[in-house]
């Protein structure tokens, strides 16, 4: 494990060296590796090196009363020698000495980072000490007593992350407890091994593995809010416009289990948040189901530009066989504008508001409804169903050939005596523009807005454009770096800079071209780009989200600055119950994870951290996205925070209905974590209704069905 490294990468004095802990009565001998973590503004954490002859090192802590250990003075070990004693393979004797040693180690990091520690906030005071503790277990190689302790039937390294201090402590007293031949000769003196007076207390009660269990919970209610019923993982939905256009649309989210709504402040504005947090609390109300809000801010991403709007005009389109004969008629959703959606079960290829409510209430099912579509040509749907939805009624028709519907399109249904009702088609969305990028396709990124692209211009030159406004993506990238477009959708390779343009040669898309469209992230994994942190607009956004959200999510953290620039934003705006979510999505952030918790920590405010797979992925590789996911949890599992799992889960069921096994299988790995996050689409609401039934249920056989088992195999 590299983390613990990353704790004293600036201090050389106090990096991979060994000591030995010896007792000044000489009884006892026990070796262990020292790690520090240096706190560059506290002079109290500076070292002095004294110099042997043969080049060996000692290292003191400086004016800090607490930072020894009582009665132990640090003596030089070669790391040869600390591995031969800590790797030696034998009887329970030298695993209780193996033990021992480590738990000397964690409670000598404890030591040495006794300054950092009394900076946390005294709510954070416990967590912080186990999370030092379990950097310190990790960096010892612990591989080799894995089996000897599961030999004997004892602990698991991999799962005491919450506790760990009292785990080695009671794995310790057991096999002190132990009468067996390994141990013959053993005589327990009742020694106790060093702990410091401040930390004495704290390892009787508050780092008992139950009290360490009962913060990790309170940790996780705090941010969150408690859950109703069994459930253990919260679900979070993101929304957006959508909300607002719809008026049930949060409530039928939170009918179907949503307790956290998360709004992106990379989109929209104050006046659309505000009415999405009206909409969540009056929802949440009324159905008397607690949620709350999670705002993030947009944070340096790099991101597409804007392309221009496409016209107000929505395809219908039926599917086809080899051949054009209509194997499936298109469906379309006819309901007056906020009406609500469709029913769960009913998925819609599109959905027209119509503006008529004669037109709608005379109509019944198997009618026809004919209209002319925006070529002119003579179409025709006819009514399948009736629903009744929120607020009046909605219809479901079929339509057998291909149509292009505008805003003001005239829907007719013949009556009798040559009558027609008549409606209207409103509020048409313009039709999302995109690019189409193949293999060995140029894309120009350039960074004057004007050159938005254009169908009009798209088609007379050799290359696509599209803009990106940020001056990091110019100012840092070199020819030959690698570029990824849409959370790794797309891959190229950058050809060519100047001031205003970054040329791209696309080296991965979908074997018919992958459409790149606006506002989609672009990351540059190579490159040595210098982020501001948080940026002018997050430092705006702060206001409403600090006046109106429970959670606010900081995007793209890298470094400690960041969070002491929050810090002191949040106390001029003096909210100490702002929760604060770390959003881990490069490598710099997963890479000082544990000095970022430790930072966080110093501050009263509920912490939580956000794995956001889409960036992680495409900025460490797909191939460590899983070692990595893991080694965040653990860390996290240490410092007693809150996990939400973000990006992707269930993403075919949100936008085709149907999950692939491979996602329910990702999503029940969604129990062992505080909260499962998924991304607004079509058939949203559908998928938190899943993903409550997978987080809620266990296959667990009852002692009726095993019965019947138990008898077959005793007769066989």
């Amino acid at each position: 494990m590299h983390l613990p490294s990353k704790l004293n990468a600036k201090n050389s004095a106090s990096r991979n060296h060994i000591f030995l802990f010896g007792s000044k009565s000489g009884n006892v001998t026990l070796r262990t590796v020292v790690c520090a973590v240096p706190n560059e503004q506290d002079d109290s954490e500076r070292c002095v090196s004294h110099h042997f002859a043969d080049d060996s090192v000692v290292i003191h802590p400086l004016d800090d009363e607490n930072s020894q250990v009582p009665g132990f003075t640090p003596q030089l070990q070669s790391d040869t020698d600390i591995q031969q004693t800590f790797m030696s393979q034998g009887n329970q004797e030298s695993l209780l000495d193996k033990l021992k040693a480590g738990q000397l180690h964690v409670l000598a990091m404890e030591q040495w980072n006794s300054s950092r520690l009394k900076m946390c906030h005294w709510n954070y005071l416990v967590s912080a000490t186990n999370l030092i503790h379990y950097l310190a277990l990790k960096s010892l190689d612990i591989e080799h007593i894995k089996e000897e302790l599961s030999s004997l039937g004892l602990m698991n390294l991999e799962t005491i992350n919450p506790y760990v201090l009292s785990s080695l402590s009671a794995c310790i007293q057991m096999l002190n407890n132990s009468k067996s031949d390994s141990l013959h000769g053993y005589t327990n003196s009742g020694e106790v091994l060093p702990i410091c007076k401040s930390s004495q207390n704290r390892t009787k009660g508050d780092l008992a593995i139950t009290a360490m269990m009962k913060r990790a919970s309170s940790n996780r209610n705090l941010l969150l809010g408690t859950l109703q019923g069994q459930r253990g993982t919260h679900i979070m939905v993101t929304v957006g416009q959508e909300v607002v256009e719809n008026d049930t649309h949060v409530a039928v989210l939170i009918e179907a289990g949503a307790t956290i709504f998360r709004i992106n402040c990379a989109h929209g504005n104050p006046d659309i948040w505000n009415e999405i947090i009206r909409r969540v609390k009056k929802s949440s109300q009324v159905l008397e189901k607690p949620c709350r809000v999670l705002m993030d801010l947009a944070g340096p991403k790099l991101r597409t530009g804007k392309l221009k709007a496409g016209p107000c005009v929505l395809k219908i389109s039926p599917k086809k066989n080899a051949v054009g004969s209509v194997i499936c008629p298109a469906k379309i959703w006819l309901s007056p504008q906020g009406a609500g959606p469709p029913p769960p079960h009913v998925s819609p290829d599109v959905i027209l508001h119509v503006d008529g409510q004669e037109f709608l209430s005379k109509l019944e099912v198997d009618d026809s409804v004919r209209f002319c579509d925006a070529r002119g040509k003579q179409r025709e749907l006819r009514i399948l169903s009736k629903y009744a939805i929120f607020s009046g009624v909605g219809f479901l028709a079929e339509c057998r050939k291909t149509a292009y519907v505008e805003s003001g399109t005239v829907l007719r249904m013949k009556e009798k005596r040559r009558k027609y009702s008549v409606g209207f088609v409103i509020d048409v969305p313009p039709a999302e523009k995109f690019v189409r990028l193949r293999v060995g396709d140029l894309l120009i990124l350039s960074r004057d807005s004007s050159d938005e692209l254009d169908e009009s211009t798209s088609s007379s030159v050799d290359a696509n454009r599209i803009t990106c406004s940020s001056g990091y993506l110019f100012d840092s990238v070199r020819p030959g770096d690698p570029i990824a477009f849409d959370d790794g959708k797309i891959w190229g390779v950058i050809k060519g800079i100047s001031i205003s343009e970054v040329i791209v040669s696309i080296t991965h898309a979908g074997p018919r071209g992958t459409k790149l469209g606006s506002e989609k992230s672009v990351n540059i994994p190579e490159s040595q780009i210098r982020y501001e942190g948080l940026t002018s607009k997050d430092i705006m956004d702060l206001d409403f989200v600090a006046g109106n959200a429970d959670m606010v999510g900081i995007s793209f953290i890298r470094d400690i600055h960041e969070i002491v620039v929050l810090r002191q934003e949040l106390a001029k705006r003096k909210n100490l119950n702002l929760g604060v979510i770390l959003k881990i999505e490069t490598r710099d952030g997963f890479e000082n994870l544990p000095l970022l918790l430790l930072e966080a920590m110093k501050s009263p405010n509920p912490l939580g951290v956000m794995i956001a797979r889409g960036d992680l992925a495409v900025e460490c590789g797909w191939e460590k996205l899983a070692d990595i996911q893991e080694e965040i949890i653990s860390i996290c599992n240490a410092a007693h925070v809150p996990v939400i799992w973000a990006t992707q889960v269930l993403e075919s069921l949100i936008k085709s209905g149907v999950p692939t096994r491979a996602e329910i299988t990702d999503a029940a790995n969604g129990r062992r974590i505080s909260c499962v996050m998924l991304n607004k689409g079509k058939h949203i609401a559908e998928a938190v209704s899943t993903l409550v039934t997978i987080l809620s249920s266990k296959y667990n056989k009852t002692k009726a069905e095993l019965k019947p088992l138990l008898l077959s195999s005793h007769i066989n």
